[in-house]
């Protein structure tokens, strides 16, 4: 990256944290609340409405039974609020409804929750900061026309404050947050004050509706499913408690809590005063449910004003709740192999920023499709919630029947009972919904379990594949190495290509070339090393070349191909003016059997006498390694055979845990070398790794430092993206150390 680029990338998202600082990043409860309950505090702006909307298809009369079935969905709210607690204080890692279901119903019910989970998400971000844009355009109506451009401006704002942390984004959002709560408050006294002599009547009170339903169970039903958008949100907490202060689980649970009181307690007194000041709300109405109210109590005075700001702002906010479940939710998933591994990575600042881009990324092209309509992408809403919530209640059941801890009866009731009406709840919300868009939902759900089960079953294949015993080296030793020099031209890297190779005391050497003129200076470079000029410059000539050349050794033995090369300068500019060179290295480490030796000089270190082909005093190899399987083995063999001053095996512990894990595993393998885990705080592995060599001192000339990385070609190309390119990433920040070799190692699966 150049400076100026790293320079933009500080300005935004602010300087890079090393992995100790990650305790400082941990969230207390009082900014955890805002950035996890964001979400489920700002349903209390449209909870009620949801309700009234429904009841007002069978007349005025039928909305006298809003404050019944807003009681009635908040009692399913404290059963599912009780059932997180006793989750987080379960399941301590985090993942909430998703390791629930896996571990207690099975991997299928943890596709499903995983699936369900990750779309509300995605949903969440889109309803959420759509909503906010509404609320803007409202106020602003000059803005309509451009309200799909600011509802993803808007996205990109939330992106923006989350990639530089947590702790950040909580401390930006906890104003708006507790302004919301403390200005709903302050609307639910004013409101039973002035209720005591008489309520104040709502601008719509006495309006007639013409019924056009009759008052069915099925309507009651559809009205409590409508109410229960007063739940969503509340999963969030459960899914991100390793991202809170220690003790993580007491803290979590604490913060439930704290979420449960504060919602009910504003949910049911918005609906007593929705109910109170007579509220007419239909698709029509000029203002919310919340704005009606606001303006019958306060009388249109300063307070209506900012409780209509803080609505907006909240709305927008809401989508925090998403940006720090989601993350947390995809690297959790990919530990267990469902998603890809990238997802585990964190950023500069410590958060997972990789979920955090797709996440806005997702939610913005939800937002074209549907044009920014709320109306549409709000019905696409509560399936997961519901399926997550149900199949979570039924695991917890499964639990306690399990470990039947003190009490366990009880709780289980508790759970059972909550699943039951939150398995009620989903099949209303699927059959009311359902030609309005949830079908969308019900389709792309067990289409992202697919995907998650073929990501599984891809990771699973390859560590088969890693660690099958009929594919696990042989001991090879330097009387197996032969080496093909690729001479482009006869200069300083080539000649530095020929010292090395000399210098590893091969089996034998060649050289090819394009160019026939190239013939009379590498006699004098290199007289006794045969060069063959290849009949044209295709890269198919080559690989035809090597395939016959690899074909005609032994079977365990290495052909290594040799890529010297000059470079002008430093810096991407260099890459890109030879793509030919550097595509046709990518094409030599998918040909099955040979390894991709790479030289590298910048012109600047060329020197006199350089251009002489000398044999290194000392060749110092360091094999990178990241867990200890056939690749990995058959690298460190590869070394072996380069006759090496010392061979040294190291690891960047970006896990602590997977660190431990390696080094229990190298003693196992009785690898007779040393595995050394040095420290990469930043989670740059090039720089960690010119770090170490820089130890060294390589020169090129005497002292040179031969970097092996073993890397495992997967068979199609699709499966690429499932990979890190962790080993083009090192590569690439190399190219330009002086002394330094690299050599790519491949195990075709």
């Amino acid at each position: 990256m150049s400076r100026s680029a790293t320079a933009l990338k500080r300005l935004i998202v602010g300087r890079p944290m090393s992995s100790g600082e990650l305790g400082h990043t941990l969230l207390p409860k009082g900014i955890a609340l805002p950035v996890f309950a964001s979400d489920a505090l700002s349903s209390m702006a449209y909870a009620t409405q949801e309700i009234l909307l429904v009841l007002a298809l069978v007349g005025v009369a039928a909305l006298s039974l809003v404050v019944p079935i807003a009681i009635a969905v908040a009692l399913l709210l404290a059963i599912v609020i009780v059932s997180y607690r006793q989750i987080v204080r379960a399941y301590p890692g985090g993942g909430g409804a998703y390791v629930v279901a896996y571990e207690n119903l099975g991997f299928t019910s943890g596709l499903a929750v995983g699936a369900a989970l990750l779309l509300d998400y995605i949903l969440t971000v889109s309803v959420s900061i759509t909503a906010g844009g509404d609320a803007i355009v409202s106020a602003m109506p000059g803005l309509a026309d451009q309200k799909v451009g600011l509802t993803l401006a808007l996205i990109a704002l939330v992106t923006l404050a989350n990639l530089r942390g947590s702790k950040e984004s909580g401390r930006i959002f906890a104003v708006p947050t507790y302004g919301f709560v403390v200005a709903i408050y302050i609307l639910i006294i004013t409101g039973l004050v002035k209720c005591v002599g008489g309520c104040p009547q709502a601008e719509s009170a006495g309006e007639h509706l013409e019924p056009e339903a009759m008052l069915t169970a099925f309507v009651l039903l559809k009205a409590f499913a409508a109410g229960t958008t007063a739940l969503t949100g509340v999963e969030a907490i459960a899914e991100g408690v390793p991202v809170f202060r220690f003790p993580q689980s007491k803290n979590a649970a604490t913060t439930l809590g704290i979420l449960g009181v504060l919602s009910i307690s504003m949910f049911i007194g918005v609906s007593w005063l929705t109910d109170h000041t007579n509220v007419v709300y239909t698709e029509e109405a000029a203002r919310t449910v919340v704005a009606q109210v606001a303006h019958a109590i306060f009388g249109g005075g300063p307070m209506f004003y900012v409780i209509q700001i803080l609505t907006a702002l909240i709305l927008i906010l809401a989508a925090n709740t998403a940006y720090t479940g989601f993350p947390v939710l995809a690297s959790i998933l990919a530990k267990d192999k469902m998603m890809p591994r990238q997802f585990r990575n964190r950023g500069d600042r410590l958060v997972f920023s990789n979920g955090i881009v797709i996440l806005a990324i997702s939610a913005s092209l939800l937002v074209v499709i549907f044009d920014a309509n709320l109306n549409k992408l709000i019905q696409l809403y509560l399936v997961g919630v519901f399926l997550s919530f149900t199949l979570a209640q039924a695991g917890t059941v499964m639990r306690w029947r399990r470990t039947r801890e003190p009490g366990w009866r009880k709780s289980a009731a508790i759970n059972a009972f909550g699943g039951t009406v939150t398995g009620i709840v989903l099949v209303v919300v699927i059959l009311t919904k359902f030609k309005t868009g949830a079908w969308i939902i019900i389709l792309a759900t067990p289409l992202v379990m697919f995907l998650m089960r073929a990501v599984y079953k891809h990771y699973t294949y390859v560590s088969d594949q890693l660690a099958h015993p009929d594919r696990k080296p042989l001991d090879r030793r330097p009387g197996n190495a032969h080496f093909v020099i690729l001479v482009r031209r006869v200069d300083a890297a080539a000649a530095r290509a020929v010292g090395f190779a000399r210098a590893t005391r091969s089996a034998d050497i060649s050289a090819v070339t394009f160019d026939a003129a190239n013939h009379a200076p590498w006699r004098r470079l290199a007289p006794d090393i045969p060069l063959e000029t290849l009949r044209t410059q295709g890269h198919d000539f080559l690989l035809t070349h090597l395939r016959e050349r690899r074909a005609s050794l032994p079977r365990n033995d290495f052909l290594t191909v040799m890529t010297p090369e000059v470079l002008a300068a430093e810096g991407w500019y260099e890459i890109i003016r030879h793509p030919g060179l550097h595509r046709l290295k990518a094409k030599l480490v998918k040909e099955p059997n040979i390894q991709v030796l790479d030289i590298p000089l910048l012109a600047t270190d060329i020197g006199p006498g350089v251009d002489e082909a000398q044999e290194p005093a000392r060749n110092h190899v360091v094999v990178l390694i990241s867990a200890v399987h056939n690749a990995v083995l058959e690298a460190i063999e590869y070394a072996e055979t380069l006759r090496p001053t010392d061979i040294r095996a190291v690891s960047f512990g970006l896990d602590p845990e997977e660190t431990e894990r390696l080094g229990d595993r190298w003693l196992e393998a009785r690898i007779p070398h040393p595995l050394e885990i040095e420290e990469s705080p930043y989670r740059d592995l090039g720089e960690s790794v010119i770090r170490y060599i820089e130890r060294f001192d390589p020169d090129g000339v005497n002292r040179v430092v031969t970097v092996v990385i073993p890397e495992f070609i997967v068979s199609k190309q699709r499966h690429q993206v499932l990979h890190g390119h962790t080993a083009l990433i090192v590569k690439r920040r190399l190219l330009f150390e002086n002394g330094v070799v690299v050599v790519s190692v491949p195990y075709h699966l």
